[in-house]
């Protein structure tokens, strides 16, 4: 696995990335499982290849194929990517987070990160958007911990990880669209694994919403680099042991939700790229 993806390669990649687009992104979007489908909407794409930037890994968890696209969505210039890396498939945090800190290299001022979750109660049914207010790191390690890596602070504040303006922006792009948005916290666990019951309990006890196995290193990384972050969950599956019967949860059950979502959840996203100063 690729571990090494220090301040120098970072800037190596973003070069890289910028004679590819020609041009600098305005944003940066972020897909989970199953959410890819947004990029049919991405006008005069370039596509390039995780493998293509400077010996990227390719992700391995399916409804993750590990490329860019970059091309005029919602009126701006974005850079599309289009799957993610976690910490359980083996990779060093660095390589986690490397995707956010070649953004900002790139110019990159607002980040609007998606993800594939399980509902924590019975209000948020399987094919509900949710607006992310919040997040819990419960993933045991922060992506800043160890030498301050280029431009970010070693103490960011995160007492308002998600920004209040972006999210009036996907409010006012919901209602107009008619689309049921809802608000929620994020509880960002480790994984591979599904979670018990009883962590089930003690995650919706604690406050959390939704629980799933990334974004919370990408936002802690960008809120350092001084970005705006804008966040969306789309639940996929209720929480083990929420579910009817002895139905168990399945990766295939998360990618096929999360498709019949999209189409919302990309609208949504149009709507606030079109608001964006």
């Amino acid at each position: 696995m690729t571990s090494d993806f220090g301040p120098d390669r970072v800037e190596r990649a973003a070069s890289a990335l910028r004679a590819e687009f020609g041009a600098d992104p305005d944003a940066l979007i972020v897909l989970g499982s199953g959410l890819a489908d947004l990029v049919d909407s991405v006008q005069d794409p370039t596509v390039v290849d995780f493998g293509d930037v400077l010996g990227y890994p390719k992700p391995s968890v399916a409804g993750h194929s590990g490329r860019y696209v970059f091309g005029r969505l919602g009126g701006k210039n974005t850079l599309v990517q289009v799957g993610r890396f976690h910490a359980y498939e083996g990779h060093s945090t660095d390589v986690v987070v490397a995707p956010v800190r070649i953004a900002a290299v790139l110019g990159v001022g607002t980040m609007i990160v998606t993800n594939a979750t399980g509902g924590l109660h019975g209000g948020l049914p399987p094919g509900t958007v949710v607006l992310l207010d919040d997040h819990m790191n419960l993933m045991s390690r922060s992506p800043l911990a160890g030498p301050v890596h280029g431009a970010e602070g070693r103490f960011p504040d995160m007492s308002r990880s998600f920004d209040s303006e972006l999210q009036a922006l996907a409010l006012g792009a919901a209602q107009k669209n008619g689309i049921e948005l809802r608000r929620g916290v994020y509880a960002g666990v480790l994984g591979p694994n599904y979670e018990t019951p009883a962590e089930v309990r003690m995650l919706a006890s604690m406050g959390a919403d939704v629980v799933g196995m990334s974004t919370v290193p990408e936002v802690i990384t960008a809120r350092a680099l001084g970005m705006r972050v804008l966040g969306f969950s789309v639940v996929t599956n209720p929480a083990a042991g929420l579910g009817s019967g002895d139905n168990t949860l399945t990766h295939h059950e998360v990618l096929e939700m999360g498709k019949g979502a999209a189409s919302r959840l990309g609208t949504i996203v149009q709507g606030v790229l079109h608001g964006l100063e």
